[in-house]
């Protein structure tokens, strides 16, 4: 994968706000015009779900709507990236995930969750191994066993190269000791029309990326990577459950560039507050099984500064950097 580096993506922000060009002295008329809402992920997944839930729940809090903007690719470097390049004046706001914090461990960025300042957090969920309805296996026992018997011969999707579920993949063959064949697609929403069309045996991915599937009954849920089961999927044990002392997953929330002005950042966190705290907004997310779990930026960031160390850990033992 192209490396992308922080200096590359971060240089016209940076030069703009010491030239003066960023409007801090307008910050108090923010905003003015419709603000871009970057999604680093293909339309159909869950961080897509979940910025079009938001933006429908802030039109009742902003005077001006937010634009949901996909930039897939690179496990969210592209959209991270483009955020990061834009202008700190508040009219592109990004969609931050976990692989925020884990890619700077994989070397495949030279920025880090430092760069951006935090909104606040939206949603957490862990992960999932999901297979179809007519695969073999029943339980999670008959997947592993699976795998054992067939080191490497066990085909396991994902939404990318270093992504969340990629490492929770990597994590339970760890923990397990099996070998999976990784591989990689550009988003939840494609792994999981692969799955379907039978071109991988199973895939990880959050519960609520494939709950139409699992309602269709074209899917099934083996286990989720949690402490406790998940709402809506309460008949799935926990790999906890089974024996695997693994708990993994994602958080989704709300980022700018870090020279973002501080009012508008204000503006931005009161919108973010007020819209998470609508119930279509919890019932959206809800709908499709996706964790309601929001956090101000200051618990945001908290939250963010632990999962880094944990995941440097996890990626220096997987040897994935």
């Amino acid at each position: 994968m192209t490396t992308i580096r922080r200096s590359e993506f971060i240089a016209l922000a940076a030069g703009a706000a010491g030239l003066g060009l960023a409007p801090r002295a307008r910050a108090a008329d923010y905003p003015t015009r419709p603000i871009e809402l970057i999604v680093p992920a293909s339309a159909g997944g869950g961080t897509d779900v979940l910025a079009r839930a938001f933006a429908e729940a802030a039109k009742n809090h902003s005077p001006q709507p937010f634009i949901t903007v996909n930039r897939p690719g690179a496990s969210g470097a592209i959209g991270f990236a483009e955020t990061l390049n834009a202008r700190p004046d508040g009219y592109k706001v990004c969609v931050v995930f976990v692989e925020l914090a884990i890619l700077p461990f994989l070397n495949q960025i030279k920025f880090t969750a430092d760069d951006f300042r935090m909104i606040a957090q939206l949603n957490a969920d862990p992960a999932a191994i999901m297979v179809r309805t007519e695969a073999p296996w029943q339980t999670i026992e008959d997947f592993l066993a699976e795998a054992k018997r067939r080191p490497g011969g066990v085909t396991l999707g994902d939404s990318g190269v270093g992504s969340i579920w990629h490492l929770s993949g990597a994590a339970m063959a760890e923990k397990t000791g099996v070998r999976f064949l990784h591989v990689p697609y550009p988003g939840a929403a494609p792994g999981l029309t692969a799955l379907l069309g039978g071109h991988v045996d199973a895939m990880c991915c959050g519960p609520g990326e494939a709950n139409a599937f699992v309602q269709g009954g074209k899917m099934r849920a083996l286990t989720v990577m949690a402490d406790s089961r998940v709402p809506g999927f309460d008949t799935v044990p926990t790999l906890k459950e089974r024996g695997v002392d693994l708990t993994i997953g994602t958080w989704r929330g709300l980022g700018v560039p870090r020279a973002t002005p501080a009012p508008v950042v204000e503006v931005l966190g009161d919108i973010a507050r007020k819209a998470a705290a609508e119930p279509g907004f919890k019932e959206a997310l809800a709908k499709v099984n996706l964790g309601y779990s929001y956090a101000d930026a200051r618990t945001f960031d908290a939250h963010i500064a632990k999962d880094r160390e944990f995941f440097r850990e996890l990626a220096g033992r997987l040897q994935l950097g």
